[in-house]
């Protein structure tokens, strides 16, 4: 199958397209700029900009099956204050990815993966509450709609997602590491209050295989791996990185790499469940238990 990711360039979409290639697919990656990581830039590259490009232009025939990974999130929003969330949201999340869709199947492409987020399951009290939360809501409706009995879409609504391609780095990801390893000693050592559920890449991309071959058109699955509290969490990369540690739970103060603006289920929020087993068979019995061996692998690329 003639597969491309759109988002293929970063790490959900990036894990995706290898697995697809590993599987076999012929797989096309489609983003701004080519991708750095070795393993990605050696698969065939479509250059295209989903939210400024007109993808209706041609590019997309040929292509049997779509898998889209790419959305706007708290990390595109300008920090000056040029473009409000609610702008940047609407025009990158709610208009650009169903136009992207449509061109798709107006380019004769049969089925898609729509990689969303579990907020809008998770979460459905902060939509109209939380502009992120309500565009991710908005986006996932407008793309299942799309779905017909010749254009099959179906949704991955993920938790937060762990992972590493070689020849990536995450300033991030870099920072949780040497802040676990007691390397930034001026950073306050604690966890915040609250807990989510995990996933990795790599089942991520597993489960996209699977919706791939027998998703329901329509469907939005909610998928997950393991429901850690931020504690638990972050205790995991202080024992990795050879520095265990009993963590206070505090919520008198903004976690520095963990703050409340990234917690769109709400500050201190638990969100916990269980993804059942006839979804995940559904989904091709994407491995799960599969986080602190996720996390073991990361500190030992950062370390």
């Amino acid at each position: 199958m003639k597969v491309l990711v759109i988002g293929g360039s970063g790490l959900i979409g990036g894990d995706a397209a290898l697995h697809l290639a590993e599987q076999g697919h012929d797989v096309t990656i489609m983003s701004r700029k080519p991708p750095q990581a070795p393993a990605l830039a050696a698969l065939p590259f479509l250059a295209g900009d989903y939210i400024n490009d007109d993808l209706a232009d041609g590019r997309l025939k040929g292509f049997d099956a779509l898998v889209f990974s790419a959305a706007a999130d708290i990390r595109n929003v300008p920090m000056d204050g040029s473009k409000t969330p609610e702008a940047v949201y609407k025009e990158a999340n709610d208009v650009a990815v169903p136009r992207a869709l449509a061109a798709a199947r107006d380019a004769g492409i049969g089925k898609v993966v729509y990689i969303g987020t579990f907020y809008p399951q998770v979460a459905a009290h902060r939509i109209g509450e939380c502009p992120y939360v309500t565009s991710r809501a908005n986006t996932d409706k407008a793309v299942r709609a799309l779905n017909s009995d010749s254009f099959t879409v179906c949704t991955l609504d993920l938790p937060f997602v762990l992972g590493h391609i070689p020849g990536t780095e995450v300033p991030h990801i870099g920072a949780l590491v040497a802040y676990a390893a007691g390397h930034i000693p001026d950073m306050p050592v604690f966890a915040p209050k609250g807990g989510t559920n995990h996933i990795t890449s790599k089942s991520v991309a597993q489960a996209v295989a699977g919706a791939l071959d027998n998703g329901e058109g329509g469907k939005a699955y909610l998928i997950g791996d393991e429901n850690l509290s931020w504690k638990e969490y972050l205790e995991r990369w202080f024992a990795a990185a050879g520095n265990p540690v009993e963590l206070e739970v505090r919520d008198d103060i903004d976690h520095p790499l963990l703050p409340n603006a990234i917690m769109f289920a709400g500050a201190g929020a638990t969100v916990s469940y269980d993804t059942p087993a006839e979804v995940r068979e559904r989904l091709g019995n994407y491995r799960t238990g599969q986080i602190s061996d996720a996390i073991k692998d990361i500190v030992a690329v950062y370390s």
